[in-house]
């Protein structure tokens, strides 16, 4: 007789040919490897009889049921049309006509006539039941059909790993992905710092808890400084590591591999270890290896993703003051940007609304906002458009620097520029408005230049880069002195520009807080 056991609800088949028992368990050296946390290592025995198929468990930790029935200390019988479950995973018992007895249990695969093409349809199933499937090729399989079963085992992993979305995910994937292909008692990943000392970063035991105790740091310290793969398996004699975290853990058999990027640079390390009398082989070493190097480049692609992420994020912060060609160069180029601040040449520019205090007691907050929104936007297009960086809005004043953080030998002439833009578009906005039937604005325009502190200024709680000094003091006071349609600058700045536009001399200026009389010109409109 013969038969098979065919999963429900999963893709695993094994047909039971010959009299030799058949071992089912979670290992791969089983005669029947089912993949599944609730299966023991070695969890039955089966048999195959003249009335079915006895079984027997061996110990098991979740039982070996036969039609949902605890089987017997002394075992049991499963007949054709019966279901057999280990732990929870389930098959159905089939008798098998016409089979040739063999001693292996085997996936069905019918001979292809002689020059046939084969088409089979692919699957769609879980990561589990894919990499249980491609675990369930049977012992005295060749050497060829090893390979393959590893190439879909590691092809599996690499697509799930693909799918993950951040770093966190990623990790918790490597390391499920781990007990699913060795058959280890517990999983550790460990990440190098700037100076590359490993930080532990997760570590799980197979029911997916956190587990206790540290990796021996004289197997972590060889796989790294040496960048070698290691398998010991019987840790606690091996000569090579002589740290008493080996002993007092118990490990019976380890392997700890490095986790390498394209350059060489040991991203961290992965380490799998046993206390059970289950120990890890050769091959086991190889495939960890594999899976260690596959689960590397997902790494260093999660690391990458998560840098562009950040980049993406701060030169999106960026925009919101900085010029989006100067946004992107401070974004790429963080050094060009001295934290803590500075001492710089800047031109200053302050705008402010003539009348704003009476006009917005004539409107609603919903009508004002409104008004005021489309307002700053134009202005603030008219600084970004020459170059300029947004300071900070005061109330209805628009503050907007050229300098800092980075400078250039014009930026009095793009300053001058973007306020002659500014009178230009406010023209363009009010005729608008008033064609509406909405109120207009009026504005005047200060420009200054100087030495100014230009860097971080605020508390612990909240930063602010800005620029502050007597110069910006005087352009805000320029600004109060402009009227409705006036741009004044003082003569330091006239004497920067290398086009100025038509000025006209104004008679010196008594400012607040300057002990003499200012020179100042006013454009020419």
């Amino acid at each position: 007789m013969a038969f098979r056991l065919t999963g429900i609800g999963h893709p695993t088949t094994f047909d039971l040919l010959g009299a030799d028992p058949f071992v089912v368990g979670r290992a791969t050296t089983n005669d029947c490897p089912v993949v599944d946390p609730t299966v023991s290592r070695q969890h039955a025995e089966l048999r195959v009889t003249a009335d079915g198929v006895a079984v027997r468990d061996l110990g098991s930790s979740n039982g070996t049921f036969v039609n949902d029935v605890p089987v017997a200390p002394a075992g049991g019988i499963v007949r054709a049309g019966e279901t057999v479950r280990f732990g929870q995973v389930r098959f159905t018992l089939e008798a098998l006509l016409g089979a040739t007895p063999t001693t292996a249990a085997a996936p069905v695969e019918a001979a292809p006539p002689p020059g046939a093409t084969i088409v089979r349809q692919v699957p769609r199933r879980s990561d589990l039941e894919a990499m249980a499937a491609a675990k369930a090729t049977p012992k005295a399989a060749d050497p060829a059909a090893k390979d393959r079963q590893r190439l879909a085992l590691l092809l599996e992993v690499s697509k799930g790993l693909g799918r993950a979305t951040d770093l966190d995910a990623l990790l918790a994937k490597i390391v499920e992905y781990a007990f699913q292909v060795l058959e280890a008692d517990r999983c550790a990943i460990l990440l190098t710092d700037p100076d590359g000392t490993p930080i532990p970063k997760l570590s799980r035991d197979r029911r997916g808890q956190e587990a206790s105790g540290e990796v021996p740091q004289s197997i972590l310290r060889t796989a790294l400084e040496q960048q070698v793969a290691i398998l010991s398996d019987d840790a606690a004699q091996d000569a090579r590591f002589t740290g008493q975290s080996v002993i007092l853990q118990k490990v019976r058999s380890a392997m700890c591999v490095p986790l390498l990027d394209s350059a060489g640079r040991a991203l961290g390390a992965l380490y799998v270890d046993n206390f059970s009398l289950t120990r890890f082989g050769e091959a086991d070493l190889d495939l960890l290896i594999a899976f260690a190097g596959i689960a590397a480049v997902s790494l260093e692609n999660g690391q990458l993703a998560e840098r562009i992420r950040r980049e993406a994020l701060a030169r999106s912060n960026f925009e919101r003051f900085f010029t989006p060609q100067l946004a992107a160069r401070i974004a790429s180029s963080p050094d060009a940007v001295t934290l803590g601040g500075e001492k710089r040449p800047v031109a200053i520019l302050f705008s402010d609304i003539r009348g704003f205090t009476a006009l917005s007691e004539t409107m609603n907050p919903d009508a004002m906002a409104r008004l005021l929104t489309e307002y700053f936007t134009e202005m603030v297009e008219c600084v970004f458009r020459h170059g300029g960086t947004l300071d900070k809005f005061i109330g209805d004043a628009v503050m907007a620097q050229w300098g800092a953080p980075l400078g250039a030998p014009d930026d009095c002439d793009r300053a001058m520029q973007a306020a002659l833009d500014m009178m230009t578009a406010l023209d363009a906005l009010n005729a608008g408005w008033r064609a509406a039937g909405r109120p207009t604005l009026e504005i005047g325009i200060g420009l200054n230049v100087g030495d100014v502190f230009a860097g971080n200024i605020g508390s612990e709680r909240r930063l602010e880069y800005t620029v502050i000094g007597d110069p910006v003091n005087t352009s805000s006071r320029l600004c109060g002195a402009a009227g409705a349609g006036e741009i004044l600058l003082s003569d330091h700045f006239r004497a920067a520009l290398s086009t100025p536009p038509a000025l006209e001399p104004l008679p010196p200026m008594e400012l607040k807080g300057k002990s003499q009389p200012l020179p100042v010109f006013r454009v020419r409109r």
